[in-house]
């Protein structure tokens, strides 16, 4: 077992041998591959933990004794937290870029469409639905994004913050996008009423299982329960069943070719949030000391979400019927996000 300055007592330099302690890279970890990558070299042990380098204990407790970061902001255990490495390597420098990228694509696209008038040639069923339905998902988004938010400050380690973190900003961005999209084009089209989609989701029944649904994960003071229900459960029943089920197949029918680019990168952000999920509860759920009992609460965790997850992709059934155009039908699309979550939960040795 390489020794720590926890281990033998003392923190002067030379008292411990680590992953590169003889290097001049001042190294603290052993990488997951050959060599560190950029992404390691700025998340792994930033965070600081008293288990690894703090034999004084926390810099700074809180009034009730407990540090900075406690285990038991999650009922999951881990023989090691610290060996989770996201699959996206994501940080701050590169997250900011891929979200100036995308910002730029979205406000090209509209830009570009309006300019040629494309607003208007869209179907009139079709532009009322947006406003209505698109306005109201915008408050999915958000909701899921402030939970990550608050979500992101109880993780044990830099790296499942910053995964969770990035999660939020996806979601967030998204519904920033939306908001912005629907204000611009509305512009365009005469009667458009930017407050329709909050009155949507606030009244429409159509709604109501998604908002308990979201509501419900925001309101979980598991941080861990949150990342898993949105990602493991919401995302493949709810947020792809719309999005892409939805959103990205009825658009160019109705004559609607901005919707679905403007969307397009919300399932590109998932797919990087999927991975990074399932390799942190894959982790936890093969831990040598506590898989068996981590299997036993994911899967509690499953239940109670993917019931209510069912309940709002229920909900939003009639919303397939509303245009003119149908080039697809709900029970089409939901089997595919059945198997969809299946093959997910799969991964993870979990069960419908």
């Amino acid at each position: 077992m390489v020794a720590t300055s926890s281990s033998v007592g003392s923190g002067a330099a030379g008292a411990a041998v680590f992953a590169d302690s003889d290097s001049r890279k001042y190294r603290y970890f052993d990488p997951k591959g050959q060599r560190a990558t950029h992404y390691e070299d700025v998340t792994v042990d930033v965070q600081p933990d008293p288990e690894r380098y703090l034999i004084q204990d926390w810099i700074i407790s809180f009034s009730n004794g407990k540090g900075a970061y406690i285990k038991d902001n999650t009922a999951a255990k881990s023989s090691n937290w610290h060996a989770f490495r996201a699959p996206d390597q994501e940080w701050e420098r590169t997250h900011y870029q891929r979200q100036s990228k995308i910002e730029t694509m979205v406000q090209s696209v509209i830009t570009n469409a309006r300019r040629a008038g494309a607003p208007k040639t869209f179907d009139k069923v079709w532009a009322k639905l947006l406003q209505a339905h698109l306005g109201a998902w915008k408050h999915a988004e958000f909701g899921l994004g402030t939970s990550l938010m608050q979500a992101q400050r109880y993780g044990y380690t830099q790296m499942i913050n910053n995964a969770t973190l990035t999660n939020s900003s996806y979601k967030l961005r998204l519904a920033q996008d939306i908001t912005l999209y629907l204000a611009e084009i509305g512009m365009d089209i005469a009667g458009w009423d930017d407050e329709l989609g909050k009155k949507h989701w606030l009244e429409d029944g159509v709604w109501q299982g998604t908002r308990e649904a979201v509501e419900t994960i925001m309101g979980t003071t598991d941080y861990l329960e949150q990342y898993f229900a949105i990602n493991i459960v919401f995302e493949p029943l709810v947020g792809e069943l719309f999005r892409s089920g939805f959103l990205m197949q009825a658009a160019a029918a109705n004559h609607d070719f901005i919707t679905p680019p403007v969307i397009s990168a919300a399932e590109a952000d998932y797919e990087r949030n999927l991975a990074n999920t399932i390799d942190l509860i894959y982790l936890l759920a093969n831990d040598d000391k506590h898989g068996a009992a981590n299997r036993k609460l994911f899967q509690g965790w499953v239940n109670k979400h993917e019931a209510l997850a069912d309940k709002a992709a229920t909900g939003l059934q009639p919303i397939w019927s509303m245009p003119h155009s149908k080039p697809v039908s709900f029970t089409d699309v939901r089997a595919q996000s059945e198997e969809r979550i299946g093959k997910i939960l799969g991964e993870l040795g979990l069960k419908r």
